[in-house]
């Protein structure tokens, strides 16, 4: 039997494809409805499969030998009259199939909501190429819909432009560290493994000591990395900045009270593993020690949105009180961005944007970061 299948965004039209392609008698087989993996909750975006034939070739439901038999000997009025029943039932249950996929059609008719329009469908595809998650993708073109004119939702650029706005809402700046005059700020950088917290502390340091003209001293409990002991001294020695190195709570206070009077210490810390509830609780201590003003949540933009928000959900028990992003260089995805504001509630602080000393760092801005998420910006420091 050959069989078509026709795909169209309503019963209807896919039942005047199969007319116009097979003719008024053809037999339909199959029907569906179905909406595609990427936007499966759109208004107006379902679509329907039916599957028909113009060459309908029922198999015998009688015994296997019945028919052998049958053509041995001439066909009886019984037999012609038993085939011709046999081909009423198909016909009727084919009028059947016919009569429930026009009542599919009807209903399809008096319950369709009107088409997405296609600036707003290709933001939100461009919204899920960016790495934003389905809900907050929905959310955002949901609310575009209600605040758009008709007539301007087929333009992608006006849209973008006013998503930029909406998205501007869900970014909290707490802005760069601020320094009182007589008094000792403490920052810690703390995050896991490889997310570039040395750096970012080198990034600071040289900023506020030769851009900002600040005295600046520099902490590192990270003992578990010789290496990463060596790297922050070495840029200890090419800034010329004093370096204490800690391994225990006591140590801490000792350092502390050594670096007393600078106008800023940055404190850098070992990564730890999310999942290590010991190594988080030997930093709470260290932290609660040092009565930090500050502590800023390291995180690679380049992990997903679960893993982001799973991480900054366990390091809050030590503490943390604002979010700096990196390795905005290292992805073109940083729709992960959003859920992870979302579900941690901490304010950015700074972006970095490669590896670069001082340079390749930036108080948060909410509305560049909107436009970087959205593909209207290349990156943080060339604009």
């Amino acid at each position: 039997m050959k069989t078509r299948t026709y795909r169209a965004k309503s019963i209807q039209a896919a039942l005047d494809l199969v007319r116009r392609d097979l003719g008024p008698e053809a037999a339909i087989l199959h029907t569906r409805q179905f909406r595609s993996r990427l936007s499966w909750w759109l208004p107006g975006t379902q679509h329907f499969e039916v599957v028909a034939s113009d060459d309908v070739n029922v198999p015998s439901r009688l015994p296997s030998n019945f028919e052998a038999n049958v053509g041995a000997v001439r066909p009886t009025a019984d037999t012609q009259d038993f085939r011709r029943q046999y081909e009423a039932d198909v016909k009727k249950q084919l009028a059947n199939l016919h009569s429930l996929v026009e009542q599919l059609c009807e209903r399809d008719e008096g319950s369709a909501q009107p088409e997405l329009p296609d600036g707003l469908f290709q933001l939100f595809t461009d919204l899920i190429e960016a790495g934003v998650t389905q809900d907050l993708a929905r959310d955002l073109i949901e609310q575009l819909q209600q605040e758009t004119d008709p007539a301007d939702t087929q333009e992608l650029t006006l849209l973008k432009a006013r998503a930029v706005r909406l998205l501007e809402k869900d970014i909290p700046i707490t802005g760069p560290i601020h320094i009182e005059t007589g008094k000792t700020r403490l920052v810690a950088l703390v995050g896991p493994t490889g997310v570039g917290k040395t750096t970012t502390i080198a990034k600071l340091a040289a900023n506020y000591r030769l851009r900002e003209k600040k005295r600046v001293g520099l902490i590192t409990v990270d003992t578990y990395r010789i290496a990463a002991v060596d790297q922050l001294r070495t840029y200890a020695d090419i800034i010329d900045l004093p370096m204490q190195v800690v391994s225990s709570p006591r140590e801490m206070q000792q350092a502390i009270t050594q670096l007393n009077g600078l106008d800023l210490i940055l404190m850098d810390t070992a990564g730890r593993s999310p999942r290590d509830e010991i190594k988080i609780q030997e930093l709470k201590s260290l932290l609660t020690e040092a009565k930090a003003d500050e502590v800023h949540l390291v995180l690679s933009t380049t992990a997903s949105a679960k893993s982001l928000t799973k991480t900054a959900e366990r390091f809050s028990e030590v503490g943390t009180t604002t979010l700096t992003l990196t390795k905005l260089d290292e992805t073109t995805e940083l729709g992960n961005i959003l859920a992870l504001l979302r579900q941690c509630q901490l304010p950015l602080s700074y972006l970095t944007n490669g590896q670069n000393v001082p340079d390749d760092i930036e108080p948060a801005d909410a509305n560049r970061l909107a436009r970087k998420i959205l593909g209207l910006e290349v990156s943080c420091h060339e604009a």
